[in-house]
């Protein structure tokens, strides 16, 4: 696939907004603004009509409106004015643009607009306002892959962007925004489409056509013999699926390594359940209702390296891994009280199928850390759709937990500083000596416990111990800060961070993801 058709709508840098080209101005501003909005040259010849329409709707600059204006101002004489409300309390984010946009774009939508002209307007407080704006209005423009394969359409026939004032990222915006459009495309058309177009062997499949030609190598592993004797748990987990050839289960890896000296590696490794049924746990009362998101944590993987293709970062390697699999339910299907030897030698005693995701990922971490052992300074990661405890104590953040290295090294704070700066917001959990003890054998057969048999939301810590599982599961907890060799790891459980299904999805932790780990070597 090519890098425009994997973009929303084309992007393009505006001169003017009296650009004929398009056929309508979203602006997109907050109540603050207004002081300053005839100071602003490329926009002051709209500030007349601002002025007025705010005399008729105090409430402009806390929802969105469709203004008439004069021609000879706007050549289509259609302002969309989309207030962000207030940005100016303490609790208040970046975010409020990325809103405010998408209501914008939306109401652009409705009237029949087809090339609207983003232009936001500045605030010294949130310097990424406008690409957080940016992204905000590709969400509604976002046609998905099964419409997009039907009926080849797009929504808009392009989006034009207006810098106004001087941010870190006005000048290489266009750039950043293609990148970021392409990688959410790349996520959402994993993440979001259906267990079936999205089985295993067609995700394989499109990241292949999506990184043809590219900067990316894609690896594929198919044998299901080798899936077994090398990936044991991620095996396991497909058991019940493999009796249908298309619902067999696939490892996608994807290698990047930069133009220069590597200063950095970094291997991220992501769930990937393409449909989640809870295996012989079986989800019921409609709870397998959305679980074809269950793979989102591969999705985000796939699109963090569509970001690393398209922007071409120097000095860095990054390897990702993609663990394709369908938790199904059936005669073959794996159960409670197996105990199965992993890729690191831990035998591990399964006490509830519907605890997959860290199986699924804990062989290729495993391999992941074999390879970073030998790396130039890396750091693991792993990211998953994992828990419903992660929901229920933070809501629509992520998670990030790290292991005694990544602490060390004062990664999480770092990351959590940039997502409030690129308006996704991520939170730090701690783990703890009793997350490790949570998961020692209880019998002899095993060395470790996947968890309990009661779900994550009826747990203690619930979405702490899978961290503490994966370290002590693939042999990363022998390579603490107290070890010859130590190595960096984060976990970061997306819980439902992404939204709910079926309404398009916003990827997260995306945006921060390639703002902390890519950006700064751009």
């Amino acid at each position: 696939m090519s890098l425009q058709s994997l973009l929303s709508t084309k992007i393009v840098r505006a001169a003017s907004i009296a650009d004929a080209a398009f056929d309508a101005v979203v602006l997109v501003g907050s109540q603050e603004n207004v002081k300053q909005f005839g100071a602003i040259q490329q926009v002051s010849a709209i500030a007349p009509v601002v002025d007025n329409f705010l005399k008729l709707h105090r409430g402009a600059f806390h929802s969105a409106s469709l203004v008439q204006v004069d021609s000879s101002v706007v050549p289509s004489g259609r302002l969309i004015l989309s207030g962000t409300g207030h940005v100016s309390r303490d609790y208040d984010d970046v975010r409020r643009y990325q809103a405010a946009a998408r209501k914008g774009i939306e109401l652009a939508l409705s009237a029949g607009v087809k090339s609207p002209l983003l232009v936001t307007l500045p605030n010294t407080r949130f310097p990424n306002a406008e690409l957080v704006a940016a992204l905000g209005a590709l969400t509604p423009v976002y046609t998905p892959l099964n419409v997009r394969e039907e009926e080849n359409k797009q929504k808009l026939q392009q989006l034009g962007l207006l810098a106004v004032g001087e941010s870190p990222t006005s000048v290489r915006l266009e750039q950043l925004v293609e990148a970021y459009d392409a990688s959410f495309t790349v996520c959402r058309d994993v993440g979001e489409t259906g267990p079936e177009r999205m089985a295993p062997p067609r995700v394989a499949e499109y990241i292949q056509g999506a990184f043809a030609n590219g900067n990316i190598k894609v690896t594929v592993i198919d044998d299901q013999s080798v899936i077994l004797k090398d990936f044991p748990l991620m095996a396991a987990v497909n058991r019940a699926a493999n009796a249908v050839k298309e619902h067999q289960a696939r490892l996608i890896r994807l290698e990047y390594v930069g133009e220069g000296e590597t200063q950095d590696t970094f291997f991220v490794v992501g769930k990937g359940v393409t449909i989640d049924t809870g295996g012989c746990d079986l989800k019921t009362g409609g709870h397998m209702f959305g679980m074809c998101r269950d793979k989102y944590g591969s999705a985000v993987v796939g699109g963090f390296f569509k970001a690393i293709d398209v922007l071409k970062p120097k000095n860095i390697k990054a390897v990702g891994y993609m663990c394709m699999v369908r938790n199904s339910i059936g005669s073959r299907a794996y159960t409670c009280d197996e105990v199965i030897t992993s890729r690191s030698g831990k035998r591990i005693h399964i006490y509830n199928t519907d605890a997959e995701g860290r199986l699924t990922m804990l062989d290729p971490l495993t391999l992941a850390k074999e390879e970073a052992l030998k790396a130039k300074n890396p750091h693991l990661f792993t990211v998953a759709t994992l828990t419903g405890h992660e929901v229920l104590s933070y809501g629509y953040y992520a998670a990030i937990m790290d292991n005694g290295p990544a602490k060390a090294s004062g990664w999480a704070r770092r990351v959590q500083e940039v997502g409030d700066e690129f308006g996704q917001p991520i939170e730090i959990s701690r783990l703890h000596p009793e997350d490790f003890a949570f998961h020692l054998a209880e019998c002899e057969q095993a060395d470790l416990r996947q968890g309990n048999t009661k779900p994550s939301v009826a747990t203690l810590r619930g979405h702490q111990t899978p961290a503490a599982f994966l370290q002590m599961a693939s042999r990363i907890d022998e390579h603490g800060t107290d070890s010859s060799h130590p190595l960096k790891y984060s976990h970061i459980d997306m819980g439902g961070c992404e939204g709910d299904h079926p309404s398009v999805s916003f990827p997260n932790p995306l945006v921060t993801l390639v703002a902390g780990l890519v950006l700064p070597y751009v």
